[in-house]
């Protein structure tokens, strides 16, 4: 069998009641995501969150712990993603560092006004997610070795 599904990271980071997504291009289309990416050889799981993060919104966060992990295959393509998903909170902010390629901005959303978007999540898991760390789903970083 010559399946895989594909490793990514993300991760929810939360300050005072809001989330930071990126806004980013998808098929012509803008669409809101938690930072997210793509496991690199050698990286562990957090080293891979905390870069998508800061790569992608420009924030160097802390990762306190992990929300979940969850399958979505995506009905664009039929790929298959294995993605873990993170939580933390931000710490500091470079407003001068180019975002990766394809991403439009990033930006803080209360949980109502990512609701107000929800046709604009790249996928499920995105509310999924926040939906999880709001329902008290918080897990020590000990979970994975």
């Amino acid at each position: 069998m010559n399946w895989h599904a594909h490793v990514t990271v993300a991760t929810v980071i939360e300050d005072n009641g809001r989330f930071l997504l990126v806004e980013e291009q998808q098929r012509g289309r803008l669409v809101l995501n938690q930072p997210a990416g793509h496991l690199e050889p050698g990286e562990s799981l957090i080293e891979a969150a905390l870069r998508e993060t800061l790569e992608e919104t420009g924030w160097t966060v802390e990762i306190q712990g992990l929300v979940g992990v969850g399958l979505y295959t995506a009905p664009s393509n039929g790929v298959t993603y294995y993605r873990t998903t993170f939580f933390g909170r931000p710490l500091s902010h470079d407003a001068q560092r180019p975002l990766d390629t394809g991403i439009e901005r990033a930006l803080w959303l209360t949980p109502a006004e990512m609701q107000a978007e929800a046709e604009r999540l790249r996928s499920p898991l995105v509310a999924k997610a926040v939906e999880h760390y709001l329902a008290g789903h918080r897990y020590p970083l000990s979970l994975i070795f």
